[in-house]
């Protein structure tokens, strides 16, 4: 279990949080349910998700995965555990620190995959993330983030920043991380694509793992 005093302060959001985080995302998970079966189409193999939350993408894996899905949060996984009976494929649901994934072994996995994860987690925090998702990944091995960034345009980014302070305050998010810059100073991984799903503010992130 995790004792950087963020991460600390992040479980202890979510366990708060946690209870009640279906109910709260519920209008936003109307648009982001039709965006999770494109979003894992191709991803097959061995597959990490990061901050697999209360399980929203567990039913949308093929049926081949073999996913592990980790969470900082146990009433996340709790809820993550009823949803997995939904899945199609073999799941393991497990209480890890993404910063440090210390029960996962080198070159596990072909994909790790992570939905509005980074945009939770401190920009301190978040290059010791990517330096766990460079190792546990094989040489080759693809990642695909979506995230969630103040908009380029005007009139949503306006209405983002003033609905900023409540985001954090509910979910710890942040609209001003700097993921893909993070991801660039990680030698062990390279984006290979980047992509607004909608709103210019959905970032997806699409990489792979370099030696």
């Amino acid at each position: 279990m995790t004792t950087d005093p963020l991460n600390v302060a992040l479980r202890d959001k979510y366990s708060k949080t946690g209870r009640f985080y279906d109910l709260l995302d519920y209008p936003f998970e109307l648009m982001y349910r039709s965006w999770r079966p494109g979003l894992l189409s191709d991803v097959r193999g061995r597959v990490l998700e990061a901050g697999v939350g209360t399980g929203h993408n567990l039913p949308f894996y093929h049926e081949s995965v073999s996913l592990c899905g980790v969470d900082l949060s146990p009433v996340m996984l709790a809820r993550a555990q009823k949803k997995s009976k939904q899945a199609r494929c073999e799941v393991e649901l497990k209480i890890e620190d993404a910063t440090e994934l210390s029960s996962l072994a080198d070159n596990e996995f072909d994909w790790v995959f992570s939905t509005f994860m980074c945009c939770v987690m401190p920009d301190d925090l978040q290059p010791q993330a990517l330096k766990q998702f460079a190792r546990v990944l094989k040489p080759g091995g693809k990642f695909r983030l979506l995230e969630v960034v103040f908009s380029g345009d005007s009139s949503i980014e306006k209405w983002q920043r003033r609905a900023s302070r409540l985001v954090e305050k509910l979910y710890g998010a942040r609209l001003d991380r700097q993921t893909v810059a993070h991801i660039e100073a990680e030698p062990g991984l390279k984006v290979t694509n980047t992509r607004y799903l909608k709103w210019g503010s959905y970032l997806l992130i699409d990489g792979v793992a370099v030696p």
